[in-house]
């Protein structure tokens, strides 16, 4: 049954470096929300936080039809975003009802002091497209910790990362053990 890796978690709790090294270690293709979103700020421009989130909302399907188009073919896959569980959960629902697939969400979290100071230095490196708006933002006002997983079976891996000393390896191990396990619906 083919494998839908979510990396998921609020602003700043590193899921796109933790995302980035699994799925190469797990043998499968990623999309990033922020990958696509750079694309489109590139090719269409950006100006204020309004289009941000416009593109953002672009971007996260751009994701399912990645995912849909991996399923189709029965093929494996890996994507990360900032998954709100009232928007993604039906979402993924959709995609399940049309596919069979074993989804695995690797929730990362971390102490919401912890998120403001990351989110923080990375608004100020310059690293991030200028098109996010990221220095005009108040992480204070809107990180939270941790976000709820998502309502769709499969496996969830609960992950903190307020310290970010990661084992990749353990962690690459334990998706495939829940890989190669029976299929079922019930969350871990």
């Amino acid at each position: 049954m083919p494998l839908v890796l979510i990396v998921t978690g609020p602003p700043a709790s590193g899921k796109t470096s933790l995302a980035r090294r699994l799925a190469p270690m797990l043998g499968l293709p990623l999309l990033c929300k922020d990958t696509v979103k750079e694309v489109l700020f590139e090719m269409l421009g950006w100006s204020d936080r309004a289009w941000s989130q416009r593109l953002g909302g672009a971007s996260m399907e751009v994701l399912y039809a990645f995912i849909e188009a991996h399923l189709a073919v029965g093929a494996s896959c890996a994507v990360e975003a900032n998954f709100a569980a009232q928007y993604a959960t039906p979402a993924f629902r959709r995609l399940a009802e049309r596919y069979a697939y074993l989804p695995i969400q690797v929730n990362c979290s971390a102490d919401p002091a912890v998120l403001v100071e990351r989110f923080r230095l990375r608004a100020l490196s310059g690293e991030r497209h200028p098109g996010h708006h990221d220095v005009y933002t108040k992480p204070e006002r809107t990180i939270v910790g941790r976000m709820e997983p998502l309502d769709i079976g499969g496996h969830v891996i609960e992950f903190d990362t307020t310290c970010f000393q990661v084992d990749h390896d353990a962690l690459a191990a334990r998706v495939r053990a829940l890989w190669q396990q029976p299929a079922r619906r019930s969350e871990e």
